[in-house]
């Protein structure tokens, strides 16, 4: 099987960089984004399951 060197991974960066170079920064934000999001979805659902956990049962 074939197993990329530096040199081949480096020459793939430089052309995926070369053709998206000017979506990058874009594309980077809107990844950060989207994990803040995520995150807030996790601390939301982790505070309701505490919740329910520490309500008595009846």
């Amino acid at each position: 099987m074939f197993t990329p060197g530096p040199l081949q991974i480096l020459i793939v960066l430089v052309i995926v960089l070369l053709l998206f170079g000017n979506r990058l920064p874009s594309l980077a934000r809107s990844m950060g984004q989207s994990l803040v999001e995520f995150k807030k979805g996790v601390k939301e659902i982790d505070e309701k399951k505490s919740d329910e956990t520490q309500e008595p049962s009846h």
